[in-house]
């Protein structure tokens, strides 16, 4: 028996964060019924669908038009079977539909009611427009993703709407354990740029005490022990040795036991320009190959093409689909 059979959770949400966030919980058992308007998600048009078919697996599918009578009608019946309700228009919108918290606790008094916003429910920016990338900005995430200039780059993966996601999904689950802990039902609010920010938190404690706005400093690039390496034909590894332990298996795979008191040294010293050097005596593939089979936090930056033909990977059944995060039994 899945963790979460027999739940089942109505998913009034469009494009990727909300579908997202509801498909983690059919993965660990949820019957999630995806509601979709009169010609489908809006999802399905962007990249010939593959964003709506990614984000969307393990769900049923009904088209509900939630502005005609006889579609308001098979929404309260979808609602009456359901322990839970996601979704994410702007505030108030699911008012003017008829489907707000209070109208749909009153036709089931135990659901839980999840509104996944941008901005939350009320504040300055409640009923604006945004997207990932502006909610990475607005937190600072995006500040952090710079190219050697200091200037902010464009990541390629929605991590905003990936983490938000990720908090709406916790969320749900933890109403979930409150309501069969005491039969109640709940509202939760989650804002993605809140759930973002959130992430933040240790670079706000730095800041706060004025010692670095970048996060923590062993790990930000300062150090020689702790960064992104290129190799010889002009990829890149990562070397994140940051215990004395794994730095000197490093140091011992490379024959140079005088670094060994080096790993703390900063970068742009010529000890980092040694080093740096000698793993760019290798090629991607042979470190690659190196990082199976020795114990120094290294590993190779895989490109997507590139998942299938690593060992790990291969054992976790990926096979361009999906791997399955959470295991139980």
């Amino acid at each position: 028996m899945k963790m979460l059979e027999g739940i089942y959770v109505l998913d009034v949400t469009y494009y990727l964060p909300g579908p997202y966030a509801a498909m983690r919980l059919a993965e660990m058992g949820a019957h999630v019924i995806k509601v979709e308007p009169p010609g489908g998600d809006p999802a399905k048009t962007m990249s010939g669908g593959i964003v709506h078919q990614a984000n969307n697996k393990g769900k049923e599918f009904v088209t509900v038009d939630l502005k005609t009578e006889e579609g308001k009608a098979s929404m309260i019946e979808l609602i009456k079977k359901s322990d839970v309700l996601l979704e994410s228009f702007r505030p108030g919108a699911m008012k003017r539909l008829g489907f707000d918290y209070d109208t749909v606790k009153a036709l089931k008094p135990d659901i839980v009611y999840c509104s996944m916003t941008g901005y939350g429910q009320d504040g300055p920016l409640s009923v604006v427009g945004s997207h990932d990338i502006n909610y990475m900005a607005l937190s600072g995430v995006l500040s952090q993703f710079t190219d050697f200039e200091g200037k902010p780059i464009h990541p390629e993966n929605t991590i905003a709407d990936y983490v938000g996601a990720v908090a709406v999904s916790e969320g749900i689950l933890g109403a979930l354990v409150q309501k069969f802990r005491t039969g109640q039902g709940s509202f939760v609010d989650i804002a993605i740029a809140d759930a973002l920010l959130d992430f933040q938190g240790t670079h706000l404690a730095y800041n706060e005490k004025g010692i670095s706005a970048s996060g923590i400093p062993e790990i930000d690039g300062t150090y020689i022990c702790y960064g992104l390496y290129p190799t010889k034909d002009g990829r890149h590894v990562a070397l994140g040795a940051l215990e004395p332990k794994f730095w000197n298996n490093f140091c011992e795979f490379a024959k140079r036991p005088e670094w060994k008191q080096c790993g703390y040294y900063a970068t742009g010293t010529p000890e980092h320009s040694e080093v740096s050097d000698f793993i760019a005596s290798l090629s991607w593939n042979e470190w690659l190959d190196i990082s199976c089979r020795t114990d120094f936090c290294m590993t190779p930056v895989m490109r997507i093409t590139d998942l299938s033909e690593h060992p790990y990977w291969q054992s976790r059944g990926i096979n361009n689909e999906k791997v399955k995060v959470i295991h139980s039994n």
